[in-house]
């Protein structure tokens, strides 16, 4: 028997080709795309869990309350360190600093020839640790052991940089490199190489008491009031303390410690480990990317929302496919089949289907796999098929075909012998087209859903990447460079043959630019008080060119003279006004003092407010001063014609005079570009699941539209006998369609408001959502709507009405 339910399954499949491909392809398109979503979950759920004991570690993390409202910093100010194991002595506390961008130098031969050297920049990767690091995260180790780090100039390196610098790990254990062309180190130590999925991707350790010698260039400050996102701190809790009480008496501690320093009250909390990937209140992770968790409900939504739209076509199709098998299953009842046999028959065929699409949804997800690090932060070489997979295709699978299948499964086997014998078999023996309509007003309120998440999304990062920034952002060539005493010795010299180019138009040195990831804040004074503000400021270094090179605009003043230290000082507008001063003019000549130990420099402009970070963060209070000990990065305006020559003539320039050094420049709107990329990825994914939603909707319409057409033959012929036209017809089939999609409409629309004002959120600066967005999203779905319905309408249309009289 089982043998004659599949030869019949087939021989249906095979039958009705039609029905067949567009069921096998909305299930095979709405599955691959759920597989390739789930990979993306499985891997960021995944991030620091590798760990055997990640429940017990944590992140100190710094909250900082001020008039301003509260801000969290990843970073802990230095002394803190000391002061945490001399207040909790049975917690494990490890600190490092991060150094992002760094170029390690791989001397060849006697080191002489600098510019024969092997270099190499590394964006992340680079700390200086302590070897009580090790006592928390477990690592394996292929030689050397974490006392290394208790000495200065030592280094650690994983696996994969050894291979990298030396050719072979095992060569180099001994051997020295420079960072940043400042530091000699030598290589005492190789660690495996740490999971894709870590916060912490291990590659240079450098001896935490090496930071310590170099403070100007990497920024070691031993003030309570001085906080760098770079310095944190993890820790491991014992089984006798949870979290909450460490966090109950760490209030006290900060009371203890920093209060009576900084009059920003500062909370520090402990941060689950689990909680480092996806904690985006925080930020600055220390590895490549943060992913929020209301991203990743996003994608398991449109996941499911998909998932569901397929399976919705294979039961419009299959019920309308059933009334022309009637007879079969009305000869089938006459010879003794029992209504739990015919279940079985309809559910083995929906499986046959099934297993048919999830095939070829597996194929489809393996050719689209390379691509998928276009809309998430994957590895390139990800594996599709793993137990996790797996497990995932054989739940969908079961899913599919409870949702798929029984509907159909039920109806059928529940057809009288003598009606379905005769072919009396009629939309209301079914349960009519009314349950029909409302599964295609479910399809298309959740197309309608990513239709309006996709113009949302759009317009918001085209708004984003058009907004205006508050400085020009255009045809600055950024490059990263170092401070040393031998790079600052070249600089002015460097500086002057730059603008010796017709196509510059400035250059300036600085720390960073007006719009960076740079969260660099400090107490302060104002205007000679011995009391700090309640605030923070935020902290910019630039030369006198820094404001020309930029194109920011005063309200007030002027740029400072040229200096090597802080003599004069630039704020923002924000910065006055929250100190209570209105008129931009009347904080020229006021004294600002950074830090306790600072020296009390005048104001000598007041720029109006830009952009300090991305448009998610609200206008930050800014200091900016010349300090030439942290001017780190060149920052070249040029002329836009002739751009990649003039780049090329600064890249020469730039080798000739850093041999040292390797070159890496880039230009500013690029990077501004990078702040956005989860958000762009975002709304990448909205435009694809949006296309595959009308590709599923235009599917299940047209199940619809086949099935209304069948149980409408006769109809059809009478109206056309009366004299009714092909467009009478056509809008015969088309004005339900419409009322359908407006119902659609008004269940989408309060969904999609509502998901999407709450993304907006995420941005300080945003759009508005206006009616035009779902106006907009409706007209689509009624363009998409009679382009589906109108093939098989005309088609309807345009048969005899002859032969559609004689239909039974």
């Amino acid at each position: 028997m089982l043998k004659n339910y599949f030869k019949i399954a087939w021989r249906n499949i095979i039958r009705h080709k039609a029905h067949s491909i567009i069921n096998i392809s909305g299930l095979s398109v709405g599955i691959g795309a759920c597989l390739l979503i789930f990979v993306i979950l499985q891997f960021e759920l995944s991030y620091n869990k590798f760990n055997n004991n990640f429940n017990k570690i944590y992140h100190l993390v710094t909250q900082q309350v001020s008039e301003d409202g509260i801000n969290y910093n990843p970073g802990v100010s230095v002394p803190a360190l000391e002061a945490l194991r001399v207040d909790f002595p049975q917690v494990k506390f490890a600190a490092l600093n991060s150094s992002y961008g760094s170029q390690i130098t791989v001397p060849v031969g006697d080191g002489s020839d600098v510019a024969g050297d092997k270099k190499f920049l590394e964006p992340t990767g680079v700390f200086f640790m302590e070897p009580q690091f090790f006592d928390i995260f477990k690592t394996d180790w292929l030689s050397g052991t974490k006392s290394i780090l208790s000495q200065p100039n030592m280094v650690v390196i994983s696996k994969a940089t050894a291979t990298k610098y030396f050719g072979d790990w095992r060569t180099a254990i001994g051997k020295s490199l420079r960072m940043d062309n400042l530091v000699t180190l030598k290589v005492a130590g190789v660690i495996a190489d740490a999971p894709e999925n870590s916060d912490i991707p291990l590659k240079i350790m450098v001896s935490y008491i090496t930071w310590k010698q170099y403070p100007d260039t990497y920024g070691y400050n031993k003030e309570w009031g001085s906080l760098s996102s770079n310095h944190q701190i993890f820790l491991e809790l014992p089984a006798t303390l949870s979290k909450q009480n460490f966090d109950k008496q760490l209030i006290n501690f900060t009371k203890k410690y920093i209060d009576e320093k900084n009059r920003t009250k500062r909370i520090h909390f402990a941060q689950p480990l689990a909680d480092l990937h996806f904690d985006t209140r925080v930020g600055n992770t220390l590895g490549d990317h943060l992913t929020s968790k209301a991203t990743l409900n996003t994608l398991t939504l449109i996941a499911v929302l998909i998932i569901l739209m397929a399976s919705i076509n294979f039961i419009n199709l299959s019920t309308a496919q059933s009334v022309g098998r009637s007879k079969e299953v009305g000869i089938r009842k006459v010879l003794g089949s029992t209504r739990k046999q015919l279940i079985a028959q309809v559910i083995g065929e929906t499986t046959m289907v099934i297993l048919f699409s999830v095939i070829l949804a597996v194929a489809m997800a393996k050719i689209a796999l390379p691509y998928l690090k276009n809309i998430a932060s994957v590895p390139e070489d990800i594996a599709l098929l793993n137990a996790g997979t797996i497990l995932f295709l054989l739940v969908t699978m079961v899913a599919v075909i409870l949702l798929s299948g029984i509907y159909p499964a039920l109806v059928m086997s529940g057809f009288k012998p003598v009606a379905a014998i005769k072919n009396k078999i009629t939309a209301a023996s079914i349960g009519g087209i009314p349950l029909r309509r409302a599964l295609v007003v479910a399809q298309f309120a959740i197309a309608q859903l990513l239709i309006i998440g996709t113009i949302v999304a759009v317009n918001q990062m085209n708004f984003v990447n058009e907004a205006d920034l508050g400085f020009n952002k255009n045809a600055v060539l950024v490059i990263p460079g170092y401070t040393d005493s031998i790079s600052l010795g070249k600089m002015e010299t460097f500086k002057q043959q730059v603008l010796q180019n017709p196509e510059v138009k400035s250059m300036s040195f600085a720390s960073d630019a007006p719009s960076s990831e740079n969260n660099w804040g400090s107490n302060f004074y104002y205007n000679n008080s011995t009391k700090d503000i309640t605030f923070p400021t935020f902290l910019k270094y630039g030369d006198a060119d820094y404001f020309k090179t930029y194109g920011l605009q005063f309200a007030a003043g002027k740029g400072y003279d040229p200096s090597d230290t802080i003599r004069q000082v630039v704020v923002n507008e924000t910065l006055i006004h929250k100190l209570g001063v209105m008129k931009a003019e009347d904080a020229i000549g006021k004294t600002i003092r950074i830090g306790g130990g600072g020296v009390w420099a005048p104001i000598t402009g007041v720029v109006k407010d830009f952009k300090t970070n991305s448009l998610r963060d609200a206008v930050k209070p800014i200091v900016i001063s010349p300090k030439k000990a942290f001017l780190s990065q060149a920052a070249v305006k040029i002329q836009t014609r002739n751009l990649s020559k003039t780049v090329k003539v600064i890249q020469k320039l730039w080798e000739s005079t850093y041999p040292e050094y390797a070159y890496n420049g880039y230009f500013l709107d690029d990077n501004i570009a990078q702040f956005y990329k989860q958000e762009n990825q975002l709304a990448l994914v909205y435009k694809i699941f949006a296309f595959i939603a009308i590709f599923i909707s235009c599917l299940g319409l047209y199940g619809l539209v086949s099935f209304m057409a069948v149980q409408r033959t006769k109809e059809v012929g009478v109206r056309k006998v009366l004299g009714a036209s092909v467009f009478n017809i056509v809008l015969l089939f088309s004005k339900e369609f419409m009322i359908l999609i407006a119902i659609s409409f008004v269940i989408a629309m309060p969904l999609a408001w509502y998901m999407m004002s709450g993304w907006l959120q995420n941005f300080a600066y945003r759009i508005n959502l206006t009616a035009g967005v779902f106006l907009l999203a409706m007209a689509s779905s009624i363009a998409i709507a009679w382009l589906t319905v109108g093939y098989k309408a005309v088609k309807a249309a345009l048969v005899n009405p002859v032969r559609s009289l004689r239909s039974e």
